[in-house]
């Protein structure tokens, strides 16, 4: 996929790689825009391609008291907003056929969460948008088996899809990056590493999903190594206050540091 493609990216000349990044869900505008314009000042300071990132809901809960969201057509239109205001993209997560066709008014990029990627009716209706697809591999599939979701979307008449590698379960609440599946997974089509969800332990006993944040600048320095066309992070202000995912979740004071480490790797390696 040529990355042009995506509307409002920009600094694609500089040989980097691009940046999903937002929290987990969208709980408010003043979170959003404030994040937004964050990250935004980071990523243009340091010449990283960037896609704003905020779920408009939250399907796939622990609980049934869990969060899900703060109502589909406010947190899309604040997807919306954020897009308009700083001139980036956006990416949002959908989960029936429904949301493909509503989300597509909002955002730039369709993504299919790891649960729901072989589930074809949805992988064509997003695609069937002419927007980007996202698929997120699943937890239980191997690399080479994600040739097909990407099929899917080129069968649909669609050009537009990338892949994104969440991890690897590893027993019921552990997840591993297998870093051999990214050139694996580059031959079918631009492949983005989701560094926080990689840091997921998912299925506690508590009904709320756990992390290993400490670990993000690891994952994320070996994804850049290998050779990632992208990174996918969530960030916070506070991640112990976020509504969702707060666990695995990356605080946005930290963030610029841990990118400009990144930028130096890629940097480093384009020169070999």
């Amino acid at each position: 996929m040529d990355l042009a493609l995506i509307p409002k990216l920009k600094h694609l000349n500089a040989n980097n790689f691009f940046l999903l990044a937002g929290p987990c869900a969208i709980e408010g505008e003043e979170m959003a825009m404030r994040i937004a314009e964050r990250v935004v000042g980071i990523t243009d300071k340091l010449k990283i391609p960037y896609v704003f990132k905020g779920s408009f809901k939250k399907a796939n809960r622990s609980r049934i008291d869990s969060f899900t969201g703060i109502g589909d057509e406010k947190a899309l239109k604040i997807l919306q907003k954020v897009s308009k205001e700083f001139n980036i993209p956006t990416v949002t997560d959908i989960h029936t056929e429904h949301d493909a066709v509503k989300a597509a008014e909002y955002v730039d990029i369709l993504q299919i969460p790891a649960f729901l990627v072989r589930q074809t009716d949805l992988v064509v209706a997003a695609a069937k948008t002419g927007k980007t697809v996202n698929l997120k591999k699943g937890q239980f599939m191997s690399p080479e088996a994600m040739q097909h979701a990407v099929r899917k979307v080129y069968d649909s008449g669609n050009e537009k899809a990338m892949i994104t590698d969440r991890g690897t379960m590893f027993g019921y609440q552990d997840m591993i990056v297998d870093f051999r599946g990214i050139p694996v997974m580059q031959e079918y089509a631009p492949t983005v590493l989701d560094v926080t969800h990689s840091l997921q332990q998912p299925n506690q006993s508590s009904g709320v999903t756990g992390g290993k944040p400490e670990l993000i600048e690891t994952i994320a320095k070996a994804g850049i190594a290998v050779g990632v066309d992208g990174i996918f992070l969530e960030t916070h202000p506070e991640p112990q206050n976020a509504k969702s995912d707060g666990a695995n979740m990356l605080k946005l004071d930290y963030l610029e540091d841990l990118l400009a480490k990144l930028v130096a790797i890629r940097t480093t390696i384009n020169q070999f």
